[in-house]
């Protein structure tokens, strides 16, 4: 049975899911002109993990094309349905990847924001050559060197590079997720200093909570599900 994207254009749902993505996006412009950048420099994902389809439809009747998801097995159970109605859907996985997911991850999604060890570096290789598909990926940093986050060690990063672009897989830029709790802004300086210096332009961070901060500092991917899809019950 089709998925109900057009049809739910009318309902209270998708006027919900309108103004909270305007909102995020006005937000989003806000931050950007003090720092001296535009707006479309910025890319919002919307983060639609354990969202169902009734949930994510309207956002994309609203004109969201991009969506981040945790989990392989989880997007492979909805996001074919909503691809084939909705055209130009880009999907990134945020999640943390299992290397024994590589080749289901390379086939699903478009851009992979987790690659954090050498094992990975090895699988996704195999996977997009396999594939014959060469998906961009951002190097998650550890960047509170917390033990219960994945991530790589900050003096690992460029170790992991090098590794990353020997096996050919293209590296877009860093990706972190700040300590809880605590003021996120110099995570994100310190992620962007490390960006410039290994040469790439491209930087994952920012969420619901800390997302203009984010884009202040540089974020040219946000990554933001409470504050589009509202408070889980």
């Amino acid at each position: 049975m089709p998925l109900p994207i057009a049809g739910g254009m009318s309902g209270e749902n998708t006027m919900n899911a309108a103004d909270r993505l305007a909102d995020v996006t006005a937000r989003i412009a806000t931050a950007a002109r003090p720092a001296g950048r535009k707006p479309e420099d910025v890319t919002l994902i919307a983060i639609s993990k354990t969202q169902d389809a009734d949930a994510i439809a309207p956002l994309i009747a609203a004109g969201q094309r991009h969506f981040g998801e945790n989990r392989v097995q989880e997007a492979q159970a909805k996001w074919p349905a909503l691809r084939a109605q909705a055209p130009g859907i880009v999907l990134h996985l945020v999640g943390q990847l299992q290397s024994n997911k590589a080749e289901d991850a390379v086939a699903l999604f478009d851009v992979i924001h987790s690659l954090d060890r050498p094992s990975l570096v090895t699988a996704l290789g195999k996977a997009m050559a396999a594939q014959d598909r060469s998906l961009p990926c951002f190097v998650q940093v550890n960047i509170g060197a917390e033990e219960q986050k994945g991530g790589c060690a900050i003096a690992d990063v460029p170790a992991l590079l090098e590794q990353a672009r020997a096996a050919h897989i293209p590296v877009a830029g860093l990706m972190c997720v700040p300590p809880a709790d605590v003021e996120a802004a110099p995570y994100f300086a310190l992620l962007a200093k490390m960006a410039r210096e290994q040469g790439l332009s491209e930087l994952s961070m920012g969420m619901s909570g800390d997302y203009e901060t984010a884009v202040m500092l540089g974020a040219t991917y946000v990554r933001v599900g409470t504050a589009l899809f509202g408070a889980r019950s």
